[in-house]
């Protein structure tokens, strides 16, 4: 994809900044800068995502069945049909089956990240909002608290973890809110719980 292409960008361009050709040096330095391979595992990432994402065939799967048995009852009757009628109507298929099937086709369950607050202060170099959706694996990914600002900050990430394998946080990065709960003042056990 995407990083296979920047590789061999930067294989081309290491061997021009041997030879220094004007700019290159900037534009090498550029390319491997980790925001923006950061920001290429976030767009392959998503593109992989959106090609693989299934899609409902119908939002309305009970309202169809119901359509359905009625065709059926019009149809001339044969041992099938019959069959087919009666596993239609069966409560466990309506109302279990088709019921959750409409459920989880009419709702979106994307991730949704919260609002900026309001108080971010004007000299703050730059903030992230990080959205990383686990399952049953660890985060990968160490904490501590700064020395000397107190700050909870990212000690370390452990390679193939899943935050490494995001390219979303990167040893010293300063939490601030970790799902929802502002982690100013608290110790490193109490936002490990809330991980």
């Amino acid at each position: 994809g995407v990083s296979h292409v920047l590789t061999l960008v930067l294989q081309e361009l290491s061997l021009l900044c041997k030879r220094d050709v004007n700019g290159v040096g900037v534009l090498y330095d550029l390319l491997r800068s980790h925001w923006l391979q950061a920001l290429l595992k976030i767009y392959e990432c998503l593109q992989h995502y959106l090609g693989k994402r299934p899609a409902p065939v119908t939002l309305q799967a009970r309202a169809l069945t119901r359509e359905v048995v009625e065709l059926l009852r019009e149809a001339p009757q044969s041992g099938e049909i019959k069959e087919l009628r009666r596993l239609l109507r069966a409560p466990h298929l309506k109302a279990a089956l088709l019921s959750a099937h409409d459920t989880v086709a009419q709702k979106d369950f994307e991730p949704t990240l919260p609002p900026l607050p309001d108080n971010i202060p004007e000299n703050e170099e730059a903030m992230r909002i990080v959205c990383l959706v686990k399952n049953n694996q660890p985060l990968g990914a160490t904490i501590k608290r700064h020395e000397i600002t107190g700050d909870i900050t990212v000690a370390r990430v452990i390679h193939g973890g899943l935050a490494d394998r995001s390219g979303l946080l990167y040893a010293g990065d300063k939490l601030v809110e970790v799902n929802g709960v502002p982690v100013e003042g608290l110790e490193p056990e109490q936002v490990i719980n809330i991980l």
